[in-house]
Order: C-alpha cells, then structure tokens, then sequence
C-alpha cells in the first residue's frame, strides 16, 4: 500500500491547468515581472477580488470544509507553466500559479477565470475524491492480484496500477465541474468568463486520450458557454 499512496501524491500533486502572494498579507509579495501576460501587481489585483468570492460560495455550498484559501505565485522561475490547487499538512486549501503560467495568461479576466477553476476543485472535493478512487482502484487490483496467486511483488505492481487508473478514472468529469463552478465564481468576482474561456484556445488540445487527466478544448469551451448562457453571465 505505501507504494501506490507515493505514487497518488504525485498525481494529486498536479491537479490542474494543462514566487508566493500571501493574500493574509503575512509573506511579502515577490517580485514577478514577466516580458508579458499577467504581473505580480495584477495577480495581487485579482486574488484580492476573486479569493472573497471563492471563500464565499465555498461557505454557502459545503459545510464544515476549509475555505480560507491561499492564492500564491511559485518562487521557482523555472517551473513549467501550470496552476494547481493543493491541501497543506493542516488541509488547508492552496491555488498555486507557476510564473510561466503567468506570462501565457492574456488579461485579468483570463487569470480570473484559472483562479476560479482551481478554487472550484476544492468546493467540489475533487482531491478527496481523487484520493478515493485511488484508493478503491489499488484495493481492487491488488486483491485481483493476490487472488491469483501473484507475488508480493505482482500485488504491490497491481496497487501501483489500481492507484493510478483510479486517480485518472475520473479526472476528466473533474475538470468540467471545475470549468461550470470557476465560470459562476468568475463572474460573481467581476470578471467575464466569456473572456477568460479565451485561454483555452491558446492550449494545446490534449485530445480524448485514455486516461489522459483533461478532456478535449473544445468540450470544456462548450461547457463554459453554456454555463455562461444558462446563467445569464457575460
């Protein structure tokens, strides 16, 4: 069992899209000035509109879950382009932008909108539901594995592999509740999800790929607009 919970916090640990801003104001704001897309005053701009407005909705949809979010740029300048949202040790939850995310981003309403996708895994429980579906997949195999009369070896293989289609199995149907809530949020922080859906078409598709973390671009736009045509939103 240890092994496949390894190999599960490297999965959960990338949850998302594709230099730290403490919003409490207890950590100083880095300095972030990227040739382009969004700068560290920007994201200070935002993360003070968006984070209330998560907080919020967070409160009124789920009882009892932590919602005191912190919204942060990753120190490492060289970190690939990405935003993931994390628990730390006392299950806090943690919308992390790398600074090469921030340079693909166009605007505020697109940075808006990315925040609001992250802050929309949490509400919705996805981590946890990751972890659960991890959990089940190395059981089940695992069992499967010693039932057949497998090694210790062969079992702790099938964990690892239970974990990981477990983890995935679901990712994609993820995505798209996070795309549906982060386009409300977005709006209800005064940004226009109609705008910052524009970021998915600078993307590069993943496609359907079988157990592939993200459904197709074209899917998750579709989702947005109808989301923002459902709602009255702009």
């Amino acid at each position: 069992m240890r092994r496949y919970a390894l190999l599960l916090g490297l999965l959960v640990g990338a949850c998302d899209v594709v230099p730290t801003v403490n919003t409490g104001g207890s950590q100083p704001v880095p300095s972030v000035a990227p040739s382009s897309g969004v700068t560290s005053t920007g994201f200070a701009r935002v993360t003070a509109r968006v984070e209330p407005v998560a907080e919020r909705e967070c409160r009124a949809r789920v009882r009892g879950l932590n919602c005191d979010f912190l919204v942060q740029i990753d120190r490492n300048p060289n970190a690939p382009p990405n935003a993931f949202q994390s628990l730390d040790r006392n299950g806090r939850p943690i919308i992390t932008f790398t600074q090469s995310m921030l340079r693909q981003l166009g605007n505020d309403d697109e940075l808006a909108f990315v925040m609001s996708h992250e802050a929309a895994h949490h509400i919705r429980g996805h981590l946890k539901r990751q972890r659960e579906n991890a959990v089940a997949g190395a059981v089940l195999l695992g069992g499967l594995a010693s039932l057949a009369g497998g090694t210790a070896a062969d079992v702790a293989n099938a964990q690892d592999l239970g974990a990981a289609v477990g983890a995935r199995g679901y990712s994609k149907e993820f995505e798209l509740e996070a795309d549906e809530l982060g386009t409300v949020i977005t709006h209800l922080s005064g940004y226009r999800p109609s705008v910052g859906v524009q970021f998915f078409y600078r993307l590069p598709d993943p496609g359907d790929r079988f157990l592939g973390t993200h459904p197709p671009n074209p899917e998750r736009i579709r989702v947005v607009q109808e989301t923002i045509r459902k709602n009255g939103l702009r």
